[in-house]
């Protein structure tokens, strides 16, 4: 076993993401907690899509270094213009982006601004998506994994995180898909460890409307 190996399967802290956000009172509370990413859907789709309640002003004036904008198929022009007035710091593709549409975004994108990737993950096995992810463009910065479904994201289900353990993984990446409470203990079967956990559906009252005593029993939990 290599010494990269070994390193990769030391349980560490994962970052915290916070996703679907739209309160700004919640928005400033978890900032207060040091949330590590917040995450803005503009998804005009999904239950949780932010411009139906916060301004792209608003979501610009929040005071924080690491504000995710969520993107499904949009157009790149549409990116690029939300990016900017939003503020935001990264670019989560949830859709079907594929490597011509990253490279041509990332030449345009700030340079401080950072690329990450959802692959879905469903009944592929793990050859399928070992495939898929050697073929992501040198462009992305990050990988997030999330349970694939027709609404892209948000359903509260997890994929089994074991296939995770059969494959490369070549860049940090974001495990999301119904993280819990009830089974965030379980990343510890993972070898090759998250860079951050994302949380949305499972730590709600409602959609867009956050837990947060649920979030402060995480970040508890995850800061051991």
């Amino acid at each position: 076993m290599s010494e990269n190996h070994q390193l990769s399967t030391e349980i560490h802290q994962p970052k915290l993401k916070v996703c679907g956000l739209t309160q700004l009172n919640q928005i400033r509370e978890l900032v207060v907690l040091e949330t590590d990413f917040l995450g803005f859907i503009f998804y005009e789709k999904s239950p949780r899509y932010v411009l139906n309640h916060l301004s792209l002003e608003e979501i610009s004036e929040i005071q924080h270094q690491k504000k995710v904008g969520v993107f499904v198929n949009e157009s790149i022009e549409k990116v690029i213009e939300i990016s900017e007035k939003a503020d935001l710091n990264f670019i989560q593709l949830h859709g079907d982006e594929n490597e011509e549409y990253i490279i041509r975004l990332g030449k345009r994108l700030s340079e401080n601004i950072k690329i990450i990737k959802v692959i879905r993950i469903g009944n592929q096995n793990f050859e399928d998506l070992q495939k898929i992810i050697n073929k992501q463009s040198s462009t992305i910065n990050y990988l997030l994994f999330d349970t694939d479904s027709k609404a892209f994201g948000g359903t509260g289900k997890t994929f089994d995180w074991n296939i995770l353990n059969e494959m490369e993984i070549p860049l940090p990446y974001f495990l999301s898909g119904g993280i819990s409470l009830e089974n965030v203990h379980q990343l510890a079967t993972i070898n090759h460890q998250p860079f951050a956990i994302d949380v949305n559906s499972k730590f709600e009252l409602e959609a867009g409307m956050k837990d947060l005593e649920k979030i402060k029993e995480l970040i508890t939990f995850i800061k051991i």
